[in-house]
């Protein structure tokens, strides 16, 4: 695996986003998968897949709690880009149980439910979703956080066992509004409500001037405002 990993990490690192994902369906094919949350930067690269016809596979995770309007995306963006976007929902048994037991809302009430919450919701369908992928896409920008500034453009996931790739890790958010307006990608109507990061209904509201991009994240907490899908502390640089 680590001849292979340095590989792909040398090949990917020394080229431009949109030339990486075309190299990635011409060698690799069937192992790569995107994950879409259906955001900004998602959407760019879901342009990419879709007017070049990649061989890659995209998904997204339905939590069973997400706004209308990322519905709505969804359906705008399937068409436009006559792409098949995979749609995985969580384990019903165990959103059943949490609910039963805890209610519907047990998330504000510490970060270990919101946690508990996230991994029934996000994390299992994630691990379903990643089955047999060795390279695994993501939208990840290091501007969005401070924990996304710790990563790097091609890292090894522990959690997963896969090559995870941020192609878009290194670029602005002026570089990703301007790509999406020059090319007519199209967005979350949210995202023009001062929604710049969009998740479940419940847990996400709109920035204050001078907040950074998670910050509508889970507000009523103090924490790295990830869910799990992309914990620093998993990932490595080197296998």
């Amino acid at each position: 695996m680590e001849a292979g990993f340095l590989n792909i990490k040398k090949v990917l690192s020394e080229t431009g986003p949109e030339e990486g994902l075309q190299y990635l369906s011409s060698f690799l094919g069937n192992g790569v998968a995107f994950s879409s949350s259906l955001g900004l930067e998602d959407q760019v690269i879901t342009h990419w897949i879709g007017v070049n016809r990649l061989d890659l596979k995209i998904f997204t995770i339905d939590t069973g709690r997400l706004f209308q309007e990322t519905y709505d995306l969804l359906d705008i963006t399937r068409k436009k880009y006559d792409v098949r976007i995979q749609t995985y929902f969580p384990d019903p048994s165990g959103v059943e149980a949490l609910i039963s037991e805890k209610g519907p809302n047990s998330f504000y009430d510490s970060v270990k439910n919101r946690k508990e919450c996230c991994y029934l919701r996000k994390i299992e369908p994630l691990k379903r979703a990643l089955s047999g992928v060795s390279v695994w896409i993501t939208g990840i920008r290091a501007g969005q956080s401070e924990n996304r500034r710790q990563m790097e453009i091609v890292e090894w996931d522990e959690t997963y066992k896969v090559v995870k790739y941020n192609p878009l890790l290194n670029w602005t958010k002026d570089e990703v509004m301007s790509f999406i307006e020059s090319n007519k990608v199209p967005i979350n109507v949210l995202h023009n409500k001062g929604f710049p990061s969009i998740g479940c209904a419940p847990c996400t509201r709109s920035i204050l001037p001078g907040e950074d991009d998670r910050a509508g994240r889970w507000w009523w907490e103090t924490s790295n405002k990830e869910c799990g899908l992309h914990d620093r502390k998993q990932i490595r640089s080197e296998k």
